[in-house]
């Protein structure tokens, strides 16, 4: 798939893809919707009340931001991260490379950190950092098999619905539903009425919370629990 490398408004890089007309993440700021949303409204709260290992799981490793943010926050938390991501079409390192990370992480260890994730061997556990655990899987989701009711945190980041339509099926969440710990949830930056119906049926507890900049409003569901 050809991509090309774009700069968003927070100088933070994207990836552009011609054939869908897609970028993978906010053209308003790469760093801001993946801060907003996944660590904001997903990641803290579950970690803020955390006496054990926080159990994530990432829909779409892509080019491995939310993982780099993460990993970043591990580096001054005393609670484990542990941190699975799907990703059945991994990004070449070459484009890797062409983001430039360096532009806006200015910290020499995560610039380090974020090429160690993307050469982290897959479906093998890599702990990168005292704090934080690794395991990427190159698996579509709907082929893979989730242990139940194992993960507070869902990242699910995959392509707009109009795009990837199949990873925004009944079905999905479901499946996403059942490997949720109770009291867990699941942050989309998305937040179309089909996809919070879809939530619904799958027994999701939904709400809409401010979005990230140049969006009004994003998604965030629990699990009952």
């Amino acid at each position: 798939m050809d991509v090309e490398v774009r700069t968003t408004a927070d100088g933070s890089s994207t990836l552009y893809v011609p054939a869908l007309n897609e970028h993978y993440h906010s053209t308003h700021g790469a760093v801001q919707e993946a801060q907003h949303v996944y660590l904001m409204a997903g990641l803290e709260p579950l970690l803020a009340a955390a006496s054990a290992p926080v159990r994530v799981l990432e829909i779409g490793f892509g080019t491995g931001l939310n993982a780099l943010l993460t990993l970043q926050r591990s580096l001054v938390s005393p609670v484990l991260i542990t941190y699975d991501t799907l990703e059945k079409y991994p990004l070449p390192l070459s484009v890797i490379e062409q983001l430039g990370v360096e532009r806006y992480i200015l910290n020499p260890e995560l610039q380090d950190l974020h090429r160690q994730l993307h050469t982290a061997p897959w479906n093998e556990d890599v702990l990168l950092a005292p704090h934080f655990r690794l395991r990427k899987i190159d698996q579509e989701l709907q082929q893979t098999t989730l242990p139940e009711n194992q993960y507070h945190v869902i990242y699910f980041d995959a392509f707009a619905p109009e795009k990837q339509p199949d990873m925004w099926t009944d079905a999905v969440f479901t499946q996403l539903y059942e490997a949720t710990a109770p009291g867990g949830c699941l942050v989309s930056y998305c937040a179309k009425g089909s996809f919070k119906r879809s939530l619904l049926a799958a027994g999701w507890q939904v709400e809409k919370i401010p979005g990230p900049p140049g969006k009004r409003e994003m998604t965030r569901a629990w699990k009952r629990g």
